[in-house]
């Protein structure tokens, strides 16, 4: 934030990685469905729950959305069959995922 840029007062030190975490379960709930994983709506349950204990005001909530969507709708431009590179993408993310999550729990009191 520049100088004299005041944050919203929902706000939190984590967002930018809270943000990231939300792109990436959208990005793996259109690719492991994709892939014929039978998810269902796992991903989309983890982001609810995510949501619940994270969308504390309706811009929070809008902005968690955003990113989830924005996940989702940019992979679903650059695959429309599962190859093997969108099972590289899914591993990826899912270790990326995890890694964000465990920061995440180990830094938010």
């Amino acid at each position: 934030m520049g100088q004299g840029a005041i944050a919203p007062p929902d706000s939190k030190p984590y967002d930018e990685r809270l943000l990231r975490l939300c792109e990436v379960l959208g990005a793996v709930h259109y690719l492991r469905e994709l892939c014929g994983a039978n998810d269902g709506q796992l991903w989309r349950d983890r982001m609810r729950e995510l949501m619940e204990a994270e969308g504390s005001s309706a811009l929070r909530r809008a902005k968690l959305t955003r990113s989830f969507n924005n996940g989702y709708r940019s992979y679903s431009r650059t695959y429309s069959t599962c190859t093997a590179s969108a099972q590289t993408a899914i591993s990826r993310f899912l270790a990326e995922g995890a890694d964000i999550a465990e920061g995440l729990t180990k830094s938010v009191p």
